[in-house]
């Protein structure tokens, strides 16, 4: 297996991203992030079998201030450009706005 090795299946919880605050009494976050995980890890699976190193490219998972799961994509710019190139042959042109 190419990049990261199984550590990235291994990472804690990570449900403080970088525009959450304080978490609320009572939210569940632990399930909205199980789902999000779930999903990252799907992800992360369809990355690594097109060719892409974890290190350069990841999905992360997370949650959102109302405990919803959230999937964040993180990478270098040029395996995000290289994601877009993938996406964009697989995407038939709609003239849709980015």
């Amino acid at each position: 297996m190419a990049g990261a090795g199984e550590d990235w299946l291994n990472d804690g919880l990570d449900v403080a991203g970088a525009d959450c605050g304080l978490w609320v009494s009572g939210v569940d976050y632990v399930a909205g992030w199980r789902g999000a995980r779930e999903a990252a890890d799907r992800l992360n699976r369809a990355f690594l079998g097109a060719g892409f190193e974890l290190s350069q490219l990841r999905a992360v998972a997370s949650t959102n201030e109302d405990g919803r799961g959230v999937v964040r994509v993180t990478g270098w710019p040029d395996a995000a450009e290289r994601l877009a190139v993938l996406l964009e042959a697989v995407t038939p042109r709609s003239g849709g706005a980015a």
